[in-house]
């Protein structure tokens, strides 16, 4: 290698370096490069409709705003109040499985492994008070998690009002001979990114209905917080929908044994509607995923940003796998000559 590879080496390494101290700002840049292409979807259907693009933009953030301000309003106090209730429910949930754990225990014979106890339980799941501790210390500075929302926001924003010239800048990282074919991959990542990102709204929207459908047929308390719940926890495959059945879960304990077995076969139904029909009618433009690589997918991104890489875990794998496709094995490895 020449002085001038030695050099461009040395560059790589500190921008890399530099890259990994920003990790988190950069968490924060694609959170609003996702609203805002969830933005654009609806300034494109308005200006089909001959709107301005200003004027576009203006109703897309306008509606979002306001649906946001009304969920807040409407929706955030009663299910303040029903998740106060539920977590003073908790220490109840546990008491009723100590005693149940311990009659059981009583009806054993004297040679039967002695059952858990409520400390043995708890022992068993540090990941999850982990990530319940996580979620808890994003919100531990409340002017802080607002900042870091606005800024989000006012990207978003800034994006949307002149994407053009955001997409310019982005392709002026690419070396001048490789630009036009990155721009196509750019707008590939783009459709998939918004079809995910409208997939994705309608399963959650459809497990939170059907969750809080069905807890209210069985009279499970506290229907609102479990639906809502059960919803925003879809968001995040494999370890979301196994998360949110044990809130409805904790509350059936409390009030009849056939209610648990109910409980479970009722989510057990929607999660396989949403799974086997819902997800393949709604993402069928979708980036198709193998499960195990969202589920490493996940592992990793959680690893290494912590709650905010597990939530983004799965459009970030999406725009990945449009990039390696697109550009490793279709420009490279597909156009790789076999020496003779």
């Amino acid at each position: 290698m020449n002085l001038g590879q030695w050099f461009g080496f040395v560059c790589l390494i500190i921008a890399l370096f530099v890259l990994w101290q920003i990790r988190h700002l950069l968490l924060l840049v694609f959170t609003a490069v996702v609203i805002a292409v969830a933005l654009n979807r609806l300034v494109k259907w308005l200006e089909k409709k001959k709107f301005p693009h200003r004027l576009a933009v203006i109703c897309a953030v306008s509606s979002f705003v306001t649906f946001l301000a009304l969920f807040i309003w409407l929706v955030v106090p009663p299910f303040s109040e029903q998740l106060q209730k539920l977590l003073e429910e908790l220490p109840r949930v546990w008491a009723k499985i100590d005693w149940e754990l311990a009659g059981l225990e009583s009806r054993l014979p004297d040679d039967f492994p002695d059952l858990p106890t409520r400390g043995d339980l708890l022992a068993q799941l540090p990941s999850v008070q982990e990530l319940f501790s996580g979620f808890l210390g994003i919100f531990s500075n409340s002017v802080t998690a607002i900042l870091q929302i606005l800024l989000v926001f006012a990207i978003a924003v800034m994006m949307l009002a002149d994407p053009q010239r955001y997409r310019k800048a982005f392709l002026s990282l690419f070396p001048s001979f490789y630009r036009r074919r990155a721009d196509s991959i750019l707008s590939l990542s783009e459709t998939a990114l918004g079809s995910w990102l409208q997939g994705i709204l309608i399963n959650c929207l459809f497990i939170g209905i059907a969750s809080g459908i069905g807890l209210a047929i069985l009279q499970i308390r506290l229907v609102l917080v479990h639906a809502l719940i059960a919803g925003i926890l879809n968001f995040i495959p494999n370890i979301g929908p196994a998360t949110s059945v044990v809130f409805p879960l904790s509350i059936a304990v409390l009030e009849s044994p056939w209610k648990i077995a109910a409980v479970l076969i009722w989510y057990f139904i929607i999660q396989n509607i949403e799974t086997y029909w819902l997800s393949p009618t709604v993402m069928a433009r979708q980036v198709s995923l193998l499960p195990a690589i969202t589920l490493t997918a996940q592992i990793f991104f959680a690893r290494t940003f912590g709650l905010m890489g597990l939530l983004l875990a799965l459009p970030l794998t999406v725009v990945a796998k449009t990039w390696v496709e697109e550009a490793i094995f279709k420009d490279i490895l597909d156009t790789w000559e076999k020496k003779k």
